[in-house]
């Protein structure tokens, strides 16, 4: 599959991605890119933030392809289950799932809806693969591992990239933009 023949939908995490963080970029160069916005970027809850997910994926015209960061790719992986369900059914082609936090991490986040401490307890019904760092602040390489498993999703090695964000030096992140091109391709 190529990006112009996809809806791909990005899912910041908490905050939003800012404008100079990967998926705002990725977002203002690629046409076939679009953003779940979502109500309340601060004190997220996985309801409101699964239905944006479904809804968006309702909306999309063409095959989707979900590109999550951090908070987001827990909540496109609670949404996967919702997706495979009804007119959503087989739409969604792919997940790309950056950075994903730990259970432990989010605990210690008083603006995180307790609701997101639980993992998804299905396997993910479309291909998808975890992108986690050695170096992540808020999820240890197992902790990425085990999610990985968990949704039966396929894990790579970003090496010591923090939460691979604007803080751990990834702005344009061309890495990841050569590694979504192959998950693509794999599509």
């Amino acid at each position: 599959m190529r990006a112009s023949e996809a809806d791909i939908l990005v899912i910041p995490g908490l905050g939003g991605s800012g404008p100079d963080h990967w998926q705002s970029r990725w977002e203002a160069k690629i046409p076939a890119v679009r953003r779940v916005v979502q109500a309340d970027w601060d004190n997220p809850r996985l309801d409101s933030w699964r239905g944006r997910i479904v809804e968006e994926v309702a909306r999309a015209s063409r095959p989707v392809v979900l590109v999550a960061h951090s908070l987001g790719a827990l909540a496109a992986a609670h949404a996967a289950p919702f997706l495979a369900k009804g007119e959503n059914s087989g739409k969604v082609k792919g997940g790309f799932l950056v950075a994903p936090p730990s259970i432990e991490a989010l605990a210690k986040m008083d603006a995180i809806d307790l609701a997101f401490l639980t993992l998804p307890s299905e396997l993910i019904p479309f291909p998808a693969l975890v992108i986690a760092s050695r170096d992540d602040p808020y999820a240890s390489f197992t902790d990425s591992e085990d999610l990985a498993r968990l949704l039966g999703a396929e894990l790579a090695d970003a090496g010591f990239s923090g939460h691979i964000n604007i803080e751990s030096g990834h702005g344009p992140w061309p890495e990841g933009l050569m590694r979504f091109a192959g998950f693509l391709k794999t599509l």
